[in-house]
């Protein structure tokens, strides 16, 4: 993670920290904050993500590995089943052991440049995982906001169904009189027939956002609290594109990833090069007394030697394999150079898109509430009037499905205002952890592993054996469409 933050973020964190925490206060209640917690801990992608960055680090001590010395012990014991026929000193039996120990000077660049692009890949890996962990941040809200939506929603489509059946027994109890006509009970039965296959509908979105926000955080939603407000967004494009090419994690990956390329470039490059190395070796025979099959005069029946020196290798022709290595690597760092711009173009699209769609739903809320009291008011007229003989049933029922859907175009944008707002902080890069103030547990710092990794040297040091992180879900129970009565409000 990169160590230094702008004040934006601190800002990000700060509000949100405060807010979260005097809504945690209440009993049964969840909180966004609360949910972004457990989807960081116990999200299996962002779990995932983590474990194959740990298995990125180790590629620094492998590196390093090809570098170090290396020591190799060997031992045989032979038992002669055959002896040769001329032979008349041959050993009926032999122990043999050999030692040898080998330290590399000079590998021509490509130990060195091997190692910096492992902990080049380390850096853009850690930048990946923070890309991840936003997009899953971006998953939990908008599943968050959802399951409020679609709540709202359905609430509000039950309490459209409650007013039409009343309606309809209203304009059967008329009819009965001889007030309306038939076509009027009609109109209404149509109108409760369409409504309650509204409020299907919408029940089934509500089970599938309920599901899908199980399947980010791990656990059913349950009483969810109004987001808090989105702090640190920006006040045009402009500004927000600036940012996010300086802090959006992905940008920051495909920059390593070329940086790292380069780094390949001349590890292949010195393949061509001589090497150096020194050795030591030693060797003990030993023919446990069956030299010269026993007779007399034999001479030793132990064998040992010992010998060091400077071994230099000097490459003259490799069938053409070196350079194609070279050429490869240099094809590969410029296909990183092309990923590189290629993400920072969807980069720079995505921060404008969510931009334009966050202050679209802006507006689109201010114009909703202005249609939610119009309608509200023109509904109460036209029953109003009805009760005079001057309105329709139909015109009624008209009102009424004019003030459902400003209601529902005003949760919606309500919703979409706050996801393309935090997609908005996710582009730039600040809609990470510490961004938000998740500190009901200490946060995952990728450095820890890798600090601890990167000079290992013992061969026999292995981790335990791995355990799942992220929680299982196959206890959780069905999902439904009930919602509480405030729901719509």
């Amino acid at each position: 993670m990169t160590a230094k933050r702008s004040s934006i973020r601190r800002v990000t964190a700060t509000a949100l920290l405060s807010v979260s925490l005097l809504a945690a206060v209440q009993a049964r209640a969840e909180t966004l904050q609360g949910a972004l917690a457990k989807a960081y801990a116990f999200n299996p992608t962002l779990t995932g993500a983590r474990a194959g960055l740990r298995a990125t680090d180790e590629n620094v001590p492998i590196r390093k590995a090809d570098g170090r010395p290396a020591l190799n012990v060997t031992g045989s014991y032979s038992e002669s089943i055959l002896k040769p026929t001329i032979s008349f000193t041959s050993p009926q039996r032999t122990v043999n052991a050999q030692a040898q120990l080998s330290v590399p000077i000079y590998a021509g660049g490509t130990v060195r440049n091997g190692v910096k692009a492992a902990k080049t890949r380390v850096e853009a890996g850690q930048a990946n995982l923070r890309g991840t962990e936003a997009s899953i941040f971006s998953q939990t809200v908008a599943a968050y906001m959802d399951v409020i939506r679609d709540s709202a929603i359905v609430a509000l489509n039950r309490a459209n169904v409650k007013v039409l059946d009343v309606n309809l027994q209203a304009s059967n109890d008329r009819f009965e009189v001889g007030d309306l006509t038939r076509t009027d009970v009609a109109q209404s039965e149509s109108r409760l027939a369409l409504a309650r296959s509204d409020l299907q509908t919408a029940e089934a979105t509500l089970i599938a956002s309920r599901e899908n926000y199980i399947a980010l955080v791990g656990e059913a939603p349950d009483a969810l609290e109004p987001p808090p407000a989105l702090p640190g967004l920006p006040a045009d494009p402009e500004t927000a594109v600036q940012v996010a090419l300086k802090d959006n994690p992905d940008i920051l990956a495909a920059q390593k990833e070329r940086e790292a390329r380069r780094y390949d470039v001349k590890a292949a490059r010195g393949s061509v090069m001589p090497t150096v190395s020194a050795f030591t070796q030693a060797g003990y025979t030993n023919y446990l007394d069956t030299l010269d099959n026993g007779a007399s005069g034999g001479g030793s029946q132990i064998n040992k030697q010992a010998a060091a020196g400077v071994q230099l290798n000097i490459p003259l022709y490799q069938g053409g394999g070196p350079a194609a290595q070279v050429r490869r690597s240099q094809a590969l760092e410029s296909q990183s150079m092309e990923q590189e711009i290629e993400v920072e173009r969807s980069v720079i699209a995505q921060t404008r898109a969510a931009f334009a769609s966050w202050q679209a739903s802006l507006q689109t809320i201010e114009s909703s509430k202005k249609a939610v009291d119009a309608t509200g008011l023109s509904l109460e007229g036209v029953r109003a009037e009805n009760s005079v003989g001057s309105r329709t049933i139909l015109d009624i029922l008209n009102a009424e499905q004019e003030a459902l859907i400003a209601r529902v175009e005003l949760v919606s944008a309500r919703r979409n205002a706050y996801v393309a707002g935090f997609s908005l902080l996710a582009a730039m890069g600040h809609a990470e952890a510490d961004d938000l103030g998740l500190d009901n547990g200490t946060l995952y710092d990728p450095m820890v592993n890798y600090d601890r990794v990167k000079d290992k040297w013992f061969d026999w040091d292995f981790d335990p054996a791995p355990t799942a992180k992220a929680t299982r879900t196959v206890d959780s129970v069905p999902q439904n469409a009930n919602v509480e009565p405030a729901a719509a409000q």
